[in-house]
């Protein structure tokens, strides 16, 4: 067999099971390859929409995903969502063709390319090591957690492999990192002293085990539970939850994550957002990061302690060393003659009655009081998305698009657990929300998939609707459409800025995607939204989209907090 298809054959083997991509003359062969030795592939109508599929696919399903693109132009194509996929340190197996003559008009330094947005490169040299390197990608994708451009130039792919039986390796899981003793006892003597913690989980504690451990550790130090974005859901139910961190955080979550003398971040950056540019961090709070990878520890913000460590490992150790501890004092209470003080195994801290009641009654964005705009040409955003919560199934998977409205679907849209929420924020760019929820949707199945999209992505990623239904994906894709990228508006319009460049004529963005085959609606009061019920009770044998025209005379809370922090 030729290069080609021995690499296909061995990526399959390998574990690689999910193939997004537009097939051209490239990467043809080694495309068909894989899926003929039982890869899924799913073509996508453009690159870009392909390598957020895969990023999307790999974050929910736990596993690693492959994009396929053709040389130059395919990469160039894909390059916001490898961009993404990048900063967010997703597994993800980049398979490009590659010309190597300078003179060809396909011809482009991919390597060069893949570095400057943070991927890691590899190459297929040769027939007899091919097989082996694609391997090694595979490896580094999976056990450093990075995104791998593997270039596979053209040359190369066709030559005949001499052994088609290669011996095939299949590359190892990435095993936690067990922290080192002496950092679990710092970390259990900063928590013994603690009165009023704060534990924030980030994308490193997306995990059940994780979840466990960090509930048990919380409830013995009388913490408080929060997560970034990217980890919502995570403690859902938790009567100690303050659901999101930073910019999205609510009035009481952003209060008492403020008059904690204690914040931990358990995989989780600290960074601008989670924080709040740092003034949820108060004058004398200790700040805490643990993360399996030395280098994430501090490089947002100064900690006073950093343990690199694996999350789960790390707070099951922090449990064991306090238990000891404990132990060890009644016995020297023992020893020297006195009655040794139990005392109770769990500590108050933040955890009091009056806390839990305004934690049950406050804390979700929903229960905020606010004064609801709607008229009759356009619905309130908060509105709407409180209307839509309580009208979609509570088993749904999110895809979230970047824009002046991504925070209400990401706040007032609950989620039931670390998985129902896909939030690719990390490049902050708009166009990936609706390539994004399909990714989601092909790795959880079992749940309902919704796409928010302000009017902008919307219209960028089009394309994509066309592969909602060509998958006959029963998803519900919401436009908040103003009609405008409102964050330009909303940042540059109050200093009496022109604003003629981002704000566009009124799009029927419901014809639109009835053109692609969707169930369509337009909504601007919330009794419209009686046809989402409707669809809900059918077949939803086609996609549902909700054209919502929403109010557009302010800005979102989260982003007067983004502008506030420049």
């Amino acid at each position: 067999m030729k290069v080609a298809e021995a690499v296909g054959r061995a990526l399959y083997a390998a574990g690689v099971g999910q193939v997004f991509g537009v097939v051209g003359s490239g990467n043809f062969h080694l495309t068909n390859a894989m899926v003929a030795a039982g890869s899924r592939f799913v073509a996508a109508r453009h690159e870009g929409g392909a390598a957020t599929m895969a990023d999307a696919y790999a974050r929910m399903s736990g596993t690693v995903a492959a994009l396929s693109v053709h040389q130059g132009p395919g990469l160039t194509n894909a390059m916001t969502g490898i961009a993404e996929a990048a900063k967010s340190r997703t597994p993800l197996l980049v398979l490009a063709a590659e010309v190597t003559e300078p003179r060809s008009n396909f011809y482009v330094d991919q390597e060069v390319l893949a570095r400057s947005v943070g991927a890691v490169t590899a190459r297929v040299t040769s027939a007899d090591e091919a097989v082996t390197q694609a391997l090694d990608a595979v490896r580094r994708a999976v056990c450093e957690r990075r995104t791998v451009l593997l270039n596979l130039p053209l040359g190369v792919q066709a030559v005949e492999v001499r052994d088609g039986r290669s011996t095939l390796v299949v590359p190892p899981e990435r095993a936690p990192v067990e922290p080192e003793f002496a950092d679990v006892e710092a970390l259990a003597r900063v928590l013994e002293k603690s009165r009023r913690a704060v534990f924030v989980a980030g994308r490193g504690a997306r995990s059940p085990g994780a979840r466990d451990a960090l509930m048990a550790l919380a409830e013995r130090h009388g913490a408080l539970l929060a997560t970034s974005a990217v980890a919502r859901g995570l403690f859902h139910g938790d009567p100690w939850s303050l659901d999101v961190s930073g910019g999205f955080a609510s009035p009481l979550a952003a209060e008492l994550i403020r008059e904690a003398d204690l914040i931990v971040g358990w995989g989780c950056a600290l960074n601008m957002w989670t924080m709040r540019h740092g003034r949820l961090i108060g004058p004398d709070t200790t700040v805490v990061q643990v993360d399996d990878d030395a280098s994430a520890l501090g490089a947002h913000r100064e900690v006073h302690l950093g343990v690199t460590g694996d999350v789960e490992l790390t707070a099951r150790r922090a449990l064991e060393t306090d238990d000891a501890n404990r132990q060890a004092q009644q016995g020297e209470q023992a020893r020297q003659g006195q009655r040794a003080q139990r005392g109770q195994l769990a500590r108050q801290g933040f955890r009091t009655a009056d806390i839990g009641a305004a934690i049950a009654t406050r804390v979700r964005w929903r229960d905020v009081p606010y004064e609801d705009t709607s008229g009759r040409e356009r619905i309130d955003p908060r509105t709407l998305s409180i209307a839509l919560d309580d009208i979609l199934p509570a088993e749904r998977v999110i895809g979230v698009d970047s824009g002046n409205f991504m925070g209400y679907p990401s706040m007032y849209l609950s989620v039931p657990d670390e998985n129902g929420l896909c939030f690719t924020q990390a490049f902050q760019s708009i166009g990936l929300g609706l390539a994004t929820a399909i990714g989601a949707a092909l790795a959880r199945p079992d749940r309902l998939p919704v796409a928010a999209l302000g009017d902008g992505g919307a219209m960028m990623g089009a394309a994509e609707f066309d592969t909602v239904r060509r998958l006959g994906l029963p998803m519900v894709v919401v436009v908040y459409n103003d009609d405008a990228y409102g964050a330009e508006v909303h940042h540059f319009g109050p200093d009496g800025h022109p604003l003629e460049t981002v704000e566009f004529p009124p799009t029927d963005i419901a014809a639109v995607a009835r053109g692609y085959g969707f169930e369509a609606v337009t909504v601007r009061t919330r009794a419209e939204l009686k046809a989402v019920e409707d669809w809900l009770t059918g077949p939803r044998s086609a996609p549902l989209l909700i054209d919502a025209k929403v109010v557009a005379d302010r800005g979102a809370w989260w982003l007067e907090e983004a502008f506030r922090g420049h």
